[in-house]
């Protein structure tokens, strides 16, 4: 027999609209803060280790450490920034 029953779809594990947005602003956040943190320890090996050799016709590998040093650190704030906006909110 069918059952008259509310089916609640909470439980059954569908994701709404809201939960969705969630969990792609969480992805973001959270792959903002890697790649900043891979971009600030590339930066480093770039300035200490390879100092002034060229860097394939690009400049010298210092001067692109410190540009890859300052974007990784923009986006690993940039990522915590969105995850605690995320968690005073409530959205994740």
């Amino acid at each position: 027999m069918h059952s008259m029953r509310k089916v609640d779809k909470s439980s059954l594990g569908v994701f709404t609209m809201s939960r969705w947005r969630g969990l792609v602003w969480a992805v973001l956040a959270l792959s903002f803060y890697v790649v900043g943190g891979l971009l600030i320890m590339g930066g480093l090996i770039l300035i200490g280790i390879l100092g002034t050799q060229d860097l394939w016709g690009w400049g010298e590998a210092r001067g692109i450490g410190y540009m890859a040093f300052a974007i990784g650190i923009f986006l690993s704030v940039f990522g915590v920034m969105i995850m605690r906006i995320m968690r005073n909110r409530g959205v994740a």
